[in-house]
């Protein structure tokens, strides 16, 4: 038997048994969903649990009206799955998209409209929005199309780089806005492409992980707002509106027009991992872009409303998340489907991690109840294909369920700690009363995480939802007017203070408050037990002038201003320091909460506390000074760390250490640079190492150490 007539006895499925408008077809394989190429066609497969008809559309790329549309017969149907294999396509310059039909009852739960051509669920690359920015058809009758994908990116040796946990030094960040400003220097600003050309930045200012806000495809124009005080348009620049959450982003590339956008993500993860940087995705399950009943049918209400949606009895929309629609996530479907999500960024875009939106949606049952063991969450956690991804939790969500500290963690779930960031601001601004909170959240806050270790907290100061780090030192209020919403959206409780002037100041010596303030954060932020996250640009003083909720300003406003780089060089230094400090100090980076126990080899406890006097931390409602020193489990350092949040200076006494160990300075942020911080390894030796004068509103941390035997 020759070769060819040995391939066509195995490939018996690639010839069709039917012929439908056209074309060859044969029933399809029900699994895997979405559109996938087989041997002569492309193997298309969709769920709807009610629906009594399904077409598949097709257009050739870019053409306004459907070249054909295919019934699928009904021996076609598997369950509730529609299948169908077509042959003869040219995979790659084809859209498509489904027609169901069936009842539209509200009530029910459902508003199927056979007039609608519907986004494929499961669509690995989309277009109809290739260019960021630019205005779309509106009268086009199908806005966001379903295309094919292959699955040929050469990934070479790159494999997932495992980082430790409790090793991580998270950078939130946003593709276009980190590179879209004109001063970025890159040959393709705002994409993929742009960010990939900044590498070397992030290598040097020593992040090992980059958070990335949605890059799902979502539609910037869905933004009706115009500016107030311009008239210019508003955009979603965040992208928390999901169109398609297989699909990257095709207006973050520069090929998105070519419809090389997943490439050009790919190239982009595997050079970071090159590079030794992680890669987490922002990803939002808790709602769509699909809105409530008077928003856009795209994908999920026209296939199944009543499946993919947490409806109300009457058969309107819960809303947890605070935009119209809530996703049914603990539906057995819904539950499959965002498994099956996560697998594909994971094995085909070597996704490191996920962080998740509104999480403590995905605990509620399908009427809004808190569940005691959501299945989503257990089946993450346990899930074969995400075993080594980090799963983070923004445990709280719009309904008012706040699970910081009870979130269902199974072992693996981290959380971002709000209540971190409550207490550091609120000491920060010299709040009274919070010394003692402040302990328990720099210690790893034991009290949320016992049991779950230090690297269940992702302890941050700020992030994309609210101030900058320069704007929580510069503002009382927030200052939102831009957004068109007459100031009422954004948070209100920001824990910030604006040391004495509100927004931009020629006062010398407000301004020298606000840098110190800043470093302040800093030196805290990367010297407390737990994961660390810096919101992009607060290395530099990145300023929103105020605003707290910049998701709808594609500008200036939140962009980073690479001019920073030089302009607030101090304060980068201090940044770049502090990280290789963190580094440098296992004892800093322990994943088992302290205890207390005397380091046999020092002779001082994991951890101790401290005031003005050695081993007397003061805890009363009126103190704003606390000291901590730390002490790792082998022959390391002891990091002393004192936090004055008084407007007044201090004498500290110094814990006596054991040995021939003396006191090193590391950094002060009273002192004016280049004496505020120094290398690791390169610290200074007290000349008195008995005391040390704290300055006002300033943090010291020291190294105790024994000489070093080549230079001593």
């Amino acid at each position: 038997m020759s070769e060819s007539r040995s391939e066509q006895v195995l490939r018996v499925d690639a010839y069709p048994t039917h012929e439908v408008s056209g074309y060859g077809v044969r029933a399809g394989k029900p699994f895997p969903f979405g559109a996938n190429v087989v041997p002569g066609g492309v193997n298309f497969s969709v769920f709807s649990d009610q629906a009594t008809s399904m077409s598949l559309v097709l257009f050739k790329r870019g053409a306004p009206e459907p070249m054909a549309e295919l019934d699928f017969p009904q021996e076609f149907r598997t369950g509730s799955v529609f299948s169908m294999t077509v042959f003869g396509l040219d995979h790659e310059n084809i859209e498509y998209g489904y027609r169901a039909d069936g009842p539209f009852d509200p009530v029910t739960g459902h508003r199927f409209d056979a007039r609608q051509i519907l986004s494929d669920p499961y669509a690995r690359l989309i277009s109809g929005r290739d260019v960021w920015g630019v205005e779309p058809d509106r009268d086009r009758a199908y806005q966001y199309r379903s295309r094919v994908c292959l699955q040929d990116f050469d990934w070479g040796d790159d494999t997932p780089l495992q980082i430790p946990a409790t090793d991580l030094v998270v950078y939130e960040t946003h593709v276009r806005g980190f590179t879209r400003h004109p001063s970025s220097g890159v040959t393709a600003p705002g994409t993929f492409a742009g960010l990939r050309e900044k590498i070397p930045y992030l290598k040097e200012l020593g992040v090992n992980c980059i958070e990335l806000l949605p890059v799902f495809e979502f539609d910037e124009s869905d933004n009706p707002r115009s500016n107030p005080e311009t008239g210019e348009k508003l955009f979603d620049y965040w992208g928390y509106n999901t169109v398609s959450f297989f699909a990257p982003k095709a207006g973050y590339a520069a090929t998105g027009r070519y419809g090389m956008q997943g490439d050009e993500f790919r190239t982009l993860i595997k050079d970071l991992h090159a590079a030794g940087i992680e890669v987490i995705l922002d990803v939002v399950f808790n709602h769509t872009a699909e809105g409530n009943e008077f928003g856009p049918t795209i994908s999920f209400k026209g296939l199944d409303n009543a499946t993919y949606y947490m409806l109300t009895p009457e058969g309107y929309y819960f809303n947890f998340s605070g935009t119209g629609n809530t996703v049914n996530c603990n539906h057995p479907v819904v539950r499959n489907y965002v498994l099956d999500c996560l697998r594909h960024w994971v094995a085909d875009y070597h996704i490191d991690g996920f962080r998740f939106d509104l999480a403590a949606i995905l605990g509620r049952d399908l009427d809004g109840t808190p569940l005691p063991n959501p299945p989503l969450l257990e089946l993450l956690a346990y899930d074969p294909v995400l075993r080594h991804t980090k799963l983070i939790a923004e445990a709280w969500d719009a309904g008012g369920l706040y699970e910081v500290g009870n979130f269902p963690a199974y072992g693996r779930w981290a959380e971002w700690n709000g209540k971190y960031r409550d207490t550091v601001r609120s000491f920060l601004k010299g709040d009274p009363g919070v010394t003692g909170e402040l302990a328990t959240r720099i210690a790893g806050s034991p009290d949320l995480y016992a049991g779950r270790g230090t690297a269940a907290s992702v302890n941050f100061l700020t992030a994309h939802d609210g101030f900058t780090l320069a704007d929580l030192v510069s503002y009382n209020e927030k200052h939102n007017e831009a957004n068109g919403e007459y100031n009422n959206d954004g948070g209100n409780d920001n824990a910030s203070w604006n040391c004495g002037a509100e927004g931009p100041t020629d006062d010398p010596e407000v301004n020298a408050l606000r840098l110190r303030q800043m470093k302040n954060a800093l030196a805290i932020l990367f010297t407390s037990q737990g994961i660390p996250m810096l919101l992009a640009g607060d290395e530099v003083g990145r300023t929103q002038q105020g605003n707290n909720n910049t998701y709808c300003q594609d500008n200036e406003l939140s962009w980073f201003d690479w001019n920073q780089v030089d302009d607030n060089a101090e304060l980068l230094r201090f940044a770049r320091q502090l990280i290789a400090f963190r580094k440098h100090h296992r004892e800093l980076r322990s994943t088992a909460h302290p205890t207390g126990q005397v380091r046999d080899h020092v002779g001082l406890p994991d951890i101790s506390w401290h005031g003005e006097r050695a081993w007397q931390p003061d805890w009363s409602p009126d103190s704003r000074l606390l000291a901590v020193a730390r002490c790792g489990p082998a022959d390391d350092d002891v990091v002393y760390v004192a936090m004055n949040a008084h407007w007044e200076p201090h004498d500290l006494e110094l814990p006596a250490l054991p040995g021939h160990r003396s006191w090193h300075l590391f950094a002060d942020t009273g002192a004016t640079a280049p004496h505020d911080i120094r290398s690791p390894g390169g610290e200074a030796e007290l000349e008195n190492s008995g005391k040390y004068l704290i300055g006002p509103r300033s943090v010291v941390i020291l190294v105790g150490r024994a000489p070093d035997p080549e230079t001593s």
